[in-house]
């Protein structure tokens, strides 16, 4: 089905009007503001967003409600809150990770819907049963500089450190990196090249470019030298484009990080003194442990990290958590085991990885959660299952990245690349051609992270 964007409408309440369109954010409430707008809409169907903000006491706990102006409106599928329908009337209750909102407190929350005959917008809402009728809170941020126009993202931004739980820029100032990640590199090696990479960068905006450097599955093991090449080329690659590059040591079987040791701090003592002088290199040691316990990766970490330092002291390291860089999620444990013994090192992120369509609320929960207490980095993530296919799941990849937008919590897709997966952004094929450019080459999941990667990042200056 072919689907067309439409320009975000909003919907204006104010006591006693009718409802109109506008594309700008709505009026609001004795005690909550709500912003609606329909960022896509297609022949019987349309993706709405809608924004709460509390101008109210604080509250544990809300359901906010609103009434559907016809009859053929339907909620099919929603994210961020638990969301119901009885006739034209439909609520939607908080989550865990989102139930309190103090005042000036926000929650995103979102659906997809149906629509016959027309597709009004509602032009009312209660959150707790009050009506949103009031004003909102207005916050004043000030600034003394914009981002320079033109200018790429490691031009604006520097060498990134990690400050607090965040990824911060050469300004000090919290930053979130979004982009892609390559499919491994001895399978797909063509898909990298100058003009694959010209259209992340200049099409995408992409502000990163992850390097999957598989160690076993036909990968570094077989060639050590032919892949340190590799790596290092396409570093140079997204350096001439501004993008950072991740260098990731893509452990995955086995899933002890142990069992590549040697080779990691052969690898690594390699491209950190190769690349050492570059602003715009990550380090990911370790992809996806498995199998095997925190304790076990914290020593790993602790023993590679040293390596790194002693050529590159400035540079960000990101390590893999349990269960598939889950935080241990997936195999039954949460953040705390990290909270409470992490790796002694500084200058370090967590990755968490997640598949849309697998990974849903308890994850997204364990993310809210930790990322008050862990600088997390989000380096591979899919909108489909676990397995790289299977259905793109619209809704739950919606609520991830709005999640992660939130938190301001950096991510890479997976993958850029034509495998013969609906994880892949690019079309069977287009690899074997020249063209990346333009919405024919792109996976319907391709064609929704390009949206998100593209817009503007705003980067702080000052």
């Amino acid at each position: 089905m072919k689907r067309s964007t439409v320009v975000a409408a909003a919907v204006l309440l104010a006591a006693g009007s009718g409802a109109a369109l506008f594309p700008h954010a709505v009026a609001a409430a004795q005690g909550c503001r709500v912003d609606y707008a329909v960022a896509s809409q297609w022949q019987g169907g349309f993706q709405a967003s809608v924004k709460i903000t509390n101008v109210g006491d604080p509250v544990n706990g809300w359901t906010l409600g609103f009434t559907f102006p016809t009859s053929g409106q339907k909620v099919t599928q929603g994210w961020n809150a638990t969301w119901s329908q009885s006739g034209s009337a439909v609520t939607a209750t908080n989550v865990d990770w989102n139930r309190s909102l103090g005042t000036g407190g926000t929650a995103d929350i979102g659906f997809t819907g149906t629509w016959s005959g027309a597709n009004p917008a509602p032009t009312a809402f209660t959150l707790n049963g009050v009506a949103c009728t009031g004003s909102p809170v207005v916050t004043t941020t000030t600034t003394t500089g914009n981002p320079p126009v033109g200018r790429n993202p490691v031009e604006i931004n520097g060498q990134l450190r990690v400050c607090g739980v965040n990824l911060c820029n050469q300004y000090n100032r919290p930053v979130q990196l979004r982009g892609m990640s390559t499919h491994g590199i001895q399978w797909f090696d063509k898909c990298y090249n100058n003009a694959s990479l010209d259209a992340l960068a200049n099409e995408w905006k992409s502000d990163l470019f992850r390097i999957a450097m598989y160690v076993q599955e036909q990968g570094y093991e077989t060639n050590p030298s032919w892949f340190t090449n590799r790596v290092n080329t396409l570093v140079d690659m997204a350096e001439a484009r501004g993008m950072y590059a991740i260098i990731d040591f893509h452990t995955l079987t086995p899933g002890d990080p142990n069992y590549n040791i040697d080779r990691a701090k052969t690898f690594f003592a390699q491209v950190a003194s190769r690349n050492a002088a570059k602003k715009n290199v990550i380090y990911e040691i370790a992809n996806e442990p498995n199998g095997v316990s925190w304790a076990a990766i914290k020593s790993y970490a602790e023993q590679v990290i040293p390596v790194i330092r002693a050529a590159d002291p400035d540079a960000v390291v990101f390590v893999g958590t349990r269960a598939w860089s889950s935080l241990g999620v997936s195999e039954g444990s949460n953040e705390s085991e990290v909270v409470n013994n992490p790796v002694n090192a500084t200058n370090i992120m967590y990755t968490f990885h997640f598949y849309a369509a697998s990974h849903k609320d308890n994850y997204r929960s364990t993310v809210s959660r930790a990322a008050s207490r862990l600088p997390l980095f989000v380096s591979e993530f899919g909108t489909v299952s676990a397995t790289g296919g299977g259905a793109f799941d619209r809704a739950s990849s919606t609520a991830w990245l709005d999640l992660l937008d939130q938190l301001k919590i950096g991510y890479a897709n997976w993958t850029y690349s034509d495998a013969n997966e609906s994880s892949a952004a690019l079309r069977p094929g287009t690899c074997n051609g020249g063209t990346y450019t333009g919405s024919g080459v792109l996976t319907e999941s391709g064609a929704f992270i390009k949206s998100r990667v593209s817009t503007p990042d705003n980067f702080p200056t000052s």
